[in-house]
């Protein structure tokens, strides 16, 4: 089992920076591919960004590349997402997952695992 937890979500005008947290816990979470998805109320949920176990290496949807930072801190088992450059667009509520796959899913069926969520708005 796998429990998470977002923290860091807000409101913030456009162009400005947050930071989420996703702190994992349960005994296997260290070895579980990390994904951060979004979603708006009456639309699917939707991949922003995935890292790896090891923190190795990461995927992007193209919305954000070059703005969103995800990053894994693997001593306090905590996963990051570090937006900046927000836009109106960006306003979702932010959820972590986690999956057991190696192959770096980009589709929230392959994760068992989730989050609250965090809400995040960018006003303009």
């Amino acid at each position: 089992q796998v429990q998470l937890e977002e923290f860091g979500g807000g409101l913030v005008q456009a162009g400005g920076s947050l930071r989420l947290s996703c702190e994992a816990s349960g005994r296997a979470s260290p070895y579980y591919h990390i994904a951060w998805f979004r979603q708006v109320p009456g639309k699917e949920r939707a991949f922003v960004a995935g890292i790896t176990y090891n923190g190795g290496d990461t995927d992007y949807a193209d919305s954000v590349k070059g703005r969103f930072t995800i990053s894994r801190d693997k001593v306090m088992n905590i996963v990051y997402l570090q937006l900046n450059g927000l836009k109106p667009e960006d306003s979702a509520r932010y959820y972590c997952a986690a999956s057991a796959r190696s192959d770096r899913p980009k589709d929230k069926a392959s994760y068992p695992y989730w989050g609250q969520g965090t809400q995040v708005t960018v006003s303009s």
